[in-house]
């Protein structure tokens, strides 16, 4: 779809939760804007997510910019397609302004203030842009990824969709972050043999005394914290998710019971030689930290319902139901001789920032930014983890974000329409110049 103007006071870029959220406080505002999408609104729910995919967060969480959930089973989580269609109806329910299709190739300063994109249907010229596309652009895969054989086959965590679609056999699951996990758990239900290189993310019980976790780290204002308050924010936004699903109303993910059932665990993946791979020992440490951390959420909790008197019902804690041998458990697997046909990545992603021609990125290729306001002035950042509090990448926390970034803008508008008068001349109907 093409634009119908080639200029606008702000362009967002990215039509998932936070480009979306974006468009709605620019509305709300009377901030004329367009969203550039360049898949379909939603995209990544719907393209990046296997069929039985659901929240691992409770959908009274999902609370973008006037629109909170409004179905019936608030404490219950959102399968994949019923993501897509809460996206879907919260941008009829304002009339966003999205184009679908329509993807930016470049983003570079203009003349003054404003900034030229090229995109695949035109050039485009913003005096504000907002990169809402997330930091989870390319599916990262490690070196020793070239070294399994040539039989096997190999796909990322954002391309499996069931075990259905999978060659006969057994498969190898590399990561066991919050995508692993649940790959690794849906393979097991589907009664695939599993075979998973634990990683060291850490975990998170589903239920405790009688509350979602969720609902009691809200209550306690976990989510709300700030990245300021750390001492070392730079290795807090390096943090992985707890793993925990909301799968069948909602569970533990807890490996152990899953070793019982015949799953094998390995430690992290080393490396691949002759058809054989190479694991760590540090197994049992990577299950006895998850459980950790865990159990300090726990001790958390208590202490919260003992400082405020609630009435909760008291519950045992985790007792480990299975432990790996370091001295006997195997570290080294012949892929051929366990009947290993697929091997499944969940390794995370890269971020792809490389069509930003404008310097607010780290050595790494991360934007470097204060709640998404970067230091070029109105290009600002939106839906990143740890933007501002641990709920800014998911839905809990991405409108409060949005909000922030858009009030700057407005103010950033007011302050330039103030000097566009006294100069007499009003930016907002200044001839648009030709691109260089």
């Amino acid at each position: 779809m093409t634009p119908r103007e080639s200029r606008y006071p702000v362009v967002v870029v990215g039509g998932g939760q936070a480009g979306l959220s974006a468009s709605y406080c620019l509305r709300q505002r009377g901030i004329r804007h367009v969203v550039l999408e360049a898949e379909r609104l939603g995209h990544d729910w719907r393209s990046r997510r296997w069929n039985s995919f659901c929240l691992v967060t409770p959908n009274w969480q999902c609370a973008l910019p006037g629109f909170e959930y409004r179905g019936a089973d608030p404490d219950g989580f959102m399968l994949r397609d019923e993501i897509v269609s809460y996206l879907e109806s919260y941008a009829e329910s304002f009339g966003a302004p999205v184009l679908e299709g329509v993807r930016v190739t470049r983003l570079r300063r203009f003349t003054g203030s404003s900034y030229l994109l090229d995109t695949t249907v035109g050039e485009i010229i913003a005096e504000q842009v907002v990169v809402a596309t997330g930091a989870y652009h390319e599916p990262s895969r490690p070196a020793v990824a070239e070294r399994i054989p040539a039989g096997i086959e190999q796909l990322h965590s954002a391309d499996y969709r069931d075990s259905a679609v999978l060659p006969p056999g057994d498969v190898l699951v590399v990561g066991s972050g919050q995508s692993g996990a649940q790959i690794a758990e849906d393979l097991h239900l589907a009664g695939r043999g599993v075979h998973l290189a634990v990683g060291n993310a850490p975990r998170v019980a589903r239920f405790y005394r009688g509350r979602d976790c969720v609902a009691w780290l809200d209550e306690m204002g976990h989510y709300a914290k700030t990245i300021d308050e750390f001492a070392d924010p730079a290795q807090v936004r390096k943090r992985v998710n707890h793993y925990v699903t909301g799968r069948d109303g909602g569970r533990d993910i807890d490996l152990r019971t899953f070793a019982v059932q015949g799953m094998r665990l390995y430690g992290h993946l080393l490396d691949i030689r002759d058809g054989r791979a190479a694991f760590g020992d540090d197994l049992k440490s990577g299950l006895d930290a998850a459980d950790q951390v865990m159990e300090s959420i726990k001790d958390a909790i208590d202490a919260h319902i003992a400082a405020r008197g609630i009435d909760a019902p008291t519950e045992a804690r985790y007792t480990p139901v299975w432990e790996p041998d370091p001295a006997t458990h195997p570290r080294e697997l012949d892929l051929s001789e366990a009947g290993i046909t697929t091997v499944i990545w969940s390794t995370g992603f890269r971020a792809d920032y490389r069509w930003i021609e404008v310097p607010v990125f780290d050595g790494r290729g991360h934007p470097v930014h204060r709640r998404g306001v970067t230091s070029a002035p109105g290009l600002h950042f939106l839906g990143l983890p740890w933007q501002h509090t641990w709920g800014s990448g998911r839905m809990e926390g991405v409108g409060r974000d949005a909000r922030y970034l858009v009030e700057r803008i407005a103010a950033s508008r007011r302050i330039t329409d103030v000097c566009g008068a006294l100069t007499g001349r009003s930016p907002s109907r200044s001839a648009v110049p030709s691109p260089n």
